[in-house]
Parts: C-alpha cells; structure tokens; sequence
C-alpha cells in the first residue's frame, strides 16, 4: 500500500466542501455586518472602504454595497484635495475591472464605473473606451458595456465617424453582432442626415429652431449612403441568410420615414354642427393647445376623443353651440390651430354645402410608399433580384421572403401585390408557429393597398370583402368614407378605433367571426348595419349600436343572438331608431 494516494470518499468531500463554506460564509456574514453597522453610525473610513471591497470582490451585485462605497467616496472627496482624489478613483476603477472579470454582466459595477468616471477629475476616456473595445472583443452583445460605451462617447465627444468605423470592424469580425448593427442605426442619421424637406404650407416657422440631437432627429438617411448600406447588410444575409441581426437591420433600412406632426385633416358638418380633426400621430387634444376659430372668432369648446378608452387618438371631434352654423344659407370659415406645434389648417364651408373638409390623402403624405428617386429606385430593384435569387437557392428561409414582400412594399405595393399574397402564403407554411402575425401584417397592407386604391379612384366608398382580413389598421385615414364593405373575412371584433369613421352611413360586416361591437360607438350618421353570419352570442354585444342615433336597419341574421328568447322586443326596447330589423 505503501507510494499510494489515498483516495477520499464523496462523503468525505462533500463534508469538507461544506465546512469550507461554512467558514467562508461566516467571514462574509461578519464582514457584511461590519459594513451595515458602520453605515448605520455614519462611519466613512478607509476601513470601511476595505470592507466593502472584500465583499464586493466577491459578490459585486450587492447594490446596497455600492450606495455605501459611493457616500465613503463622496466623504474622502471633501477632506482630501484634487490629486488625491484623483488617485483615489483611479484605484477604484481598477478595483472594478477585477468585479467585471468576476462578473462581466454586473449592473451594480457598471453603474458604479459610470458614477466614478463621471466624477474623476482627470478622466482618461481613452481607457474607457479600450476597456469598452476588450469587453465587447469577448462579448460582442453585453449589452452593460454597450451601455457604458455610449456614455463614454457622449462625455468625451468621440466623432461619430470614429464610431462607425467601430461598428465596421465588429460587423466585419461578425456578421451576426446585433448590437452593432443597432448601434450602427443610431450613427448613420446623424452622420449622413436625410434633406430636410421643405416646411409644410401650414406650418408656422418656430421662434428658435433648437441643434439637432439624437433625440430630435429624424432618424432618417441620406439616399446615398442609403445605397451603400444596402450592399453592406447584402453581403452580410448572403454569408449567412438564417442569421435574423442583418435582416432587422435591413428592415430598418426599408423602413418608412417619420410622418411630420401636422393636422391632415379638418371636416366640418352643418347637420351636426359638429367639427372633427384629424392628425398625423395619436395625441391629447385637451394637453397639446387646440384651438379653433370660426369666422375670424375664437371659439369655447370641448374636445373629446371618439371613444372613451382613449386619452390619446389621432381624431379629436367637438360640437359647436346650436345654431352656429346650421343655416345652410350662409358661409363660414374655420380654423385649426394646433399651437404646441406651430401648424394649423383652414376648412371653408359653402354656401348650400351640409359639409366640408380640407386634407392631405394618403398618398400626398406618402403614408405607404414613398416616391423614390431613379437612382434608389434602380437600387431597389436591384435588390429584389438578389433577393429573389437567394430565395431560389433557399425557398423556405421566412427572412428572405419576408424583406422580399417589404421591398415590393417600398417600389410599387399595388403592382406586387399578387406576388405578396402568395410570399405570405408561404410565410405561413415555413413558420406557421407566427402564422396569425403574418396574416395581421398581410391585413395591414391590403389594407393599405385599398385606401390608395379608393384615393385614386376619389371615392368615399371602402370595400375590402373576400381578402382574410384579420385585424383592422389606418382607421384613422378613413375618416371621411360614408360606405364599408368588410364582409367575408376573418374579423372577430370592430375595435374602439372604428369609431372615428365619422361619416360612416352604412356598414358591411356579413360572414365574419364578430363577437364585439366595441368601435360602432357615438357614428352620427350610421343607418345601416349588416352583420349577417356572424358570432353575436349577446344583447349586452348590441349595447354600442345604442348611441348611433339615426341607425334604421340591422340584419342579425345567422348569428346566436337570434336565439335569445323574446330577442325582438328586447331589441326593440334597446334599439328604438331602428324601423327594419332582420332576424
């Protein structure tokens, strides 16, 4: 036996293991207790120092901790000059690179190495950021150091065109580094910035016009740089085309450029002496300063959303004081004001006119395509076919499908729309566990498809039937129709947005799955409802139809409400306007 180790039992180890921990949880407790007493009796001394640094090395996500380190430094910072402060923190930072090799993700010393490196007299931002480059060198997506790294460039100034050339080594080194293809969308706009358009004719001219920053620009990129980014992120999808970080980001080069905030529409009527305003992004008219003139007169009135779930909405409506403008026989003029953001708009209306509007349509704002230039037209066109060759060598990649429906989107939504119906088809085959998302984005376009269809034909018709619509979208942009057709889709709700149809008069809603009436609420000149075949279980489902006030026909037919027993009275009791009632 002699010359053999002796081997220990797993009992033996674990015991041992055990009693290690034991011990080394006392020192801890002792320790963490010391550092809670000491605080507690307003003690910041380099004892206390000492301690915290013991546990923290340890443990460094002890948050409580770090608040007491902070006071103790901020102690020492009051009873000791510049340089010695100086070296204090510079100590400090390197006792956290030691906490971020424990633990590299740690919120408390990321936190904490910005609060010291925002109060060091003498910062060496470039440490920093070569901290930033290591950390990112061995995690390209902790996501702390991203963080950090944007704080450091902010406090230092480091050029922009610096950055982006970081984010080309990373994307270079790794095709799949989100964050950097992120960071990267945050850049270009500010180094490549699109032309400002011209102001709008509405639009009063500011009193000061503040720089620019990151948070007030357009986020949008000049054209040119535009056709380089493509090529970019082209060859990065083409290296790997089931990696999602270059398709988000090409997404994003796709994406559509912010609407100006303006008024797009003011409609006015006679019959219900009633004004509704429109605007290009949901809003609190009671918190944003409207206000309206009528004949060169300010007027006292209330606004109010269309529904009452709603604080904020694109379409605002008030009602003017009877008699103000009900005789046909004489002409007004309104203005909008919307004063929080120096625009407004002018609606007149004519003599033996009941009504009126002034608006921008869809396709003046450009709200589903924009008009391209040939160049990035030519561009885009070009990607397609690349786009259309890598889905040859891989059919069933949803990325690839899916930026092809959203290039047809950006050159000509109405002339792809065919092939777009079909790319969704497949869409829902190759990924069907996001079958319902592609069938409600499937909705938003055809949606859209008919709006721009509907505006060149000058209609206030809106007829979508047969097309397996989901869900509904652009409500607001539908203000002014009189007719819906919605029959024969897959709706299961009319949603609280429905309401701002305004001068809807009739509504098609036959062979879908409606269960909820929610959105037919307060429609002023709403007279006919067909709901044929659908799924109304309930009275209380009806309840909305209550306060249109000029509704005269319903046809219920097919739905279980039809049931109910002594239906026809109750619904008359409910619905009293209504004269012709199908059952």
């Amino acid at each position: 036996m002699h010359g053999r180790v002796k081997i220990k039992s797993t009992a033996q180890q674990e015991e041992e293991k055990r009693k290690e921990r034991e011990k080394k949880l006392k020192i801890y407790v002792a320790a963490r207790d010391a550092c809670f007493s000491k605080r507690k009796e307003g003690i910041w001394d380099d004892e206390a120092l000492q301690l915290t640094q013991q546990l923290l090395s340890s443990n460094p996500d002890f948050a409580t901790l770090w608040n007491y380190r902070r006071e103790i430094l901020m102690h020492i910072e009051t009873v000791k000059d510049e340089d010695e402060v100086q070296k204090v923190y510079e100590a400090e930072l390197s006792f956290l690179e030691s906490c971020l090799k424990v633990n590299p993700k740690s919120y408390g010393s990321w936190h904490h190495r910005g609060w010291v490196s925002a109060r060091l007299p003498r910062p060496d931002w470039a440490r920093e950021l070569s901290l930033c480059d290591r950390c990112l060198s061995l995690d390209d997506r902790n996501f702390h150091c991203w963080d950090y790294r944007r704080m450091v460039v902010k406090m230092s100034g480091v050029p922009v065109d610096q950055e982006l050339g970081f984010t080309d080594r990373l994307i270079g080194s790794n095709f799949s580094n989100y964050s950097s293809w992120h960071y990267r969308s945050t850049l270009l706009p500010l180094l490549h910035p699109e032309s400002p358009e011209p102001p709008s004719p509405c639009r009063e001219p500011p009193h000061s016009s503040p720089p620019p920053s990151p948070q007030t620009h357009s986020h949008r990129v000049c054209e040119e740089q535009l056709l380089k980014e493509y090529e970019l992120v082209q060859n990065a999808f083409f290296t790997d085309p089931n990696d999602q970080s270059a398709w988000f980001y090409y997404r994003w080069l796709l994406g559509r450029a912010e609407r100006e905030e303006m008024i797009s529409c003011v409609y006015v009527s006679r019959d219900e002496e009633r004004v509704a305003v429109a605007f290009s992004r949901p809003v609190n008219a009671k918190s944003v300063g409207l206000l309206l003139v009528l004949d060169g007169q300010p007027q006292r009135v209330e606004w109010r959303s269309v529904h009452p779930c709603f604080k904020h909405s694109p379409v605002w409506i008030c009602d003017l004081p009877p008699g103000t403008i009900s005789d046909i026989t004489n002409e007004h003029n309104l203005t909008v004001h919307w004063t929080e953001k120096h625009t407004h708009r002018d609606c007149a209306l004519y003599t033996g006119r009941t009504e009126s509007w002034c608006r921008d349509s869809a396709t003046d704002q450009e709200l589903f395509r924009s008009e391209l230039s040939v160049e990035k037209t030519s561009v885009l066109q070009s990607e397609l076919q690349s786009c259309n060759q890598l889905q040859e060598l891989e059919p069933l990649n949803k990325w690839c499908l899916l930026t092809i429906i959203l290039l047809m989107r950006a050159l000509d939504p109405l002339g792809y729309e065919k092939e777009t119906l079909a790319h969704f088809q497949t869409l829902k085959e190759v990924d069907s566990m996001r079958s319902a998302y592609y069938s409600d984005l499937c909705s938003k376009f055809m949606i859209e498809n008919t709006i721009l269809k509907m505006e060149y034909a000058e209609v206030r018709v809106f007829s979508i039937s047969d097309k397996k619509l989901t869900t509904l979208c652009h409500l607001d942009q539908l203000l002014l129709v009189t007719h819906i057709n919605l029959s024969s889709n897959q709706l299961q709700r009319l949603p609280p947005q429905f309401a701002m149809l305004q001068c809807l008069e009739v509504l098609e809603a036959d062979n879908n799955s409606i269960e909820n009436l929610e959105g037919v609420y307060h429609l002023p000149k709403l007279e006919e409802v067909l709901l044929k075949n659908n799924k109304i279980s309930t009275l209380a489902a009806l309840q909305p139809l209550a306060s249109c006030p000029k509704l005269k026909r319903l046809d219920l037919r097919g739905n279980p409400v039809t049931q109910t027993a002594n239906v026809e009275a109750e619904l008359a009791e409910l619905l009293p306007s209504v004269t012709d009632l199908l059952l």
